[in-house]
């Protein structure tokens, strides 16, 4: 079975970073504080959030630096340690205009495009925990910032009533980074060795996947087969809200279509693509 090619990214910073910025540029003091889908945090502390992120890049990746933060030994703690860490950072930041921190996010985010272009996709990369504990290609590692960057883009303009960036160019990959969580899923899933499940997201910038079990594991791979154990076709909206937790799985368990093994089938629906 061939495994899903890689979704490159990095060539698509600039771009998402320049979206964001005329975004920001147009917004009126109102706009800033107005709620997001983020609990608690206004467009203010998520445009923060995303500054930290810039920071968080440079420092510990382009930089080397390894500041002592918390320690984790589980998931539980992980997720514990990043939420505490970035609602600091964020209630530090409200401190600071506007202005100041699109000229800030200015700054870093040309300088984290520049750190992400040099780097070797074909490299390993360091761990993406919710698609394994291993370390992963470099390439899934920088597609997942490009995620992080485009999910809280599409909460800003969510919250502020600009239109969302899912037409394909800038959707597709997103969707094609966040299917590498569904062998985590299926992790702790006993099951005959060849158990396999087919995930369609429709849409234009959707795709079919299949999480399959071999004597390896469970893993992901681009092929398609005509009798899956199960089928589970979601709308492409749906799969990137579902994923990053901003909707409700009983709200999109009603709307898929599954064929084969229900239960099976549904598990897909625990897929968490964030650190969340």
């Amino acid at each position: 079975m061939r495994p899903p090619e890689p979704a490159l990214t990095s060539h698509l910073f600039p771009g998402l970073l320049q979206n964001l910025i005329n975004v920001l540029d147009s917004l009126t003091p109102e706009e800033w504080e107005l709620p997001t889908p983020c609990p608690g945090w206004s467009v203010h502390d998520l445009v923060a959030h995303i500054l930290g992120d810039e920071v968080g890049q440079l420092s510990m990746g382009r930089d080397g630096f390894q500041p002592s933060l918390f320690t984790a030994s589980n998931w539980d703690e992980l997720v514990e340690g990043l939420n505490k860490l970035n609602e600091d950072w964020v209630v530090a930041m409200r401190r600071m205009s506007p202005q100041l921190l699109v000229d800030l996010l200015k700054l870093t985010g040309e300088q984290v495009n520049e750190y992400l272009e040099s780097l070797d996709l074909h490299a390993t990369g360091p761990v993406v925990s919710w698609a394994s504990l291993n370390p992963s290609p470099m390439w899934l590692h920088v597609a997942r910032e490009y995620t992080e960057r485009w999910h809280h883009q599409q909460q800003i303009r969510e919250a502020v009533g600009r239109p969302l960036l899912t037409t394909v160019e800038w959707f597709s990959p997103v969707l094609a980074t966040f299917v590498h969580g569904l062998p985590h899923t299926y992790a702790d899933v006993n099951a005959p060795e060849g158990t396999a499940i087919q995930v369609t997201i429709s849409g234009a910038s959707g795709g079919t996947w299949l999480v399959a079990l071999t004597a390896s594991g469970w893993a992901l791979y681009a092929d398609e087969v005509t009798e899956p154990t199960a089928h589970v076709t979601i709308d492409e909206i749906d799969a990137w809200k579902l994923f990053t937790k901003s909707i409700d799985k009983g709200i999109v368990e009603k709307r898929i279509v599954s064929v084969g093994d229900r239960d099976l089938g549904l598990k897909m629906l625990g897929t968490v693509s964030i650190i969340a």
